[in-house]
């Protein structure tokens, strides 16, 4: 898996690629665990991700939580097999897809 992280301004967006899954959702959790307390956007860019497991389906959940205290947390560039799971497991209705 790879992170890219672009800030601007209040908005904080992390480019995610590749799979999501027990050995690399604590490197994703580490990233959105550092998000600064000024952000009020977060956006996951999901573009390039191919898979997605529980461990990655508990981290988008932590996001979620943490950003809806403050701001807003959304994901976009879901493919079909990711928004599968996502639909499967209720997350889809938990979360904001564009």
């Amino acid at each position: 898996m790879t992170i890219d992280k672009v800030v601007n301004g209040e908005a904080f967006t992390i480019k995610i690629a590749g799979r999501i899954d027990t050995m690399t959702a604590p490197e994703l959790e580490n990233e959105i665990v550092s998000i600064d307390e000024s952000t009020k956007d977060l956006i996951l860019d999901m573009t390039g991700v191919e898979y997605i497991s529980s461990a990655g389906l508990r981290v988008l959940l932590a996001a979620q939580k943490k950003m809806g205290k403050v701001g807003s947390m959304r994901l976009t560039g879901v493919c079909d097999n990711v928004m599968e799971v996502l639909e499967m497991t209720g997350f889809a209705d938990i979360l904001v897809i564009e």
